[in-house]
Parts: C-alpha cells; structure tokens; sequence
C-alpha cells in the first residue's frame, strides 16, 4: 500500500483544483503507482496469485477511469496518459 505521505504527493500532481482528491485523474496516478509497486512485487513471488488478481483488478478499474475520461473530455484524457507514461 502506499503511505499517506506518497498518495499526498500524488495527488498534489494531478489535482484539478484546491480540493480535488477523487477526480478521474487522480484516481487513475494512484492506481498506476499501486499497480507498479504490485507489479514489481510479482517479479519476486510469481506464485502469488492473490496480488495478481488484485492486480488484475486494479488495471481493469484504471482502464475504466481512462475510458470514462476519454468520453468526457479527450483534452484532459491525453495530458493524463502523457503525465502517467501510458500507451493509448
């Protein structure tokens, strides 16, 4: 998991507004920061088929947000993909 000092950095980086800490944006930079520490913990134990289904899960919720995202305004869906390293 990451500490709160972590996602406070995060969210700092993607926040749209004062106060925004549940917007699509910053949902998807704490999910892809969760999925690459759960992705480097698989590296190592390859038999943990309970981190791979939360992982699996995760990805699955980010591609939802960046799906969600990319309707609403493909402005904000580019800088996002941009901002977090991700393919289209």
């Amino acid at each position: 998991m990451l500490t709160q000092k972590q996602k406070t950095k995060i969210i700092e980086g993607y926040k749209l507004h004062k106060s925004d800490t549940g917007s699509a944006e910053v949902q998807a930079a704490l999910l892809t920061e969760e999925i690459k520490r759960l992705v480097k913990h698989l590296k190592t134990h390859a038999k943990d088929n309970h981190s791979r289904r939360g992982l699996l899960k995760m990805v699955s919720k980010r591609k939802n947000l960046l799906d969600y995202l990319k309707r609403e305004s493909s402005k904000r869906y580019n800088s996002t993909i941009k901002k977090l390293g991700l393919k289209k």
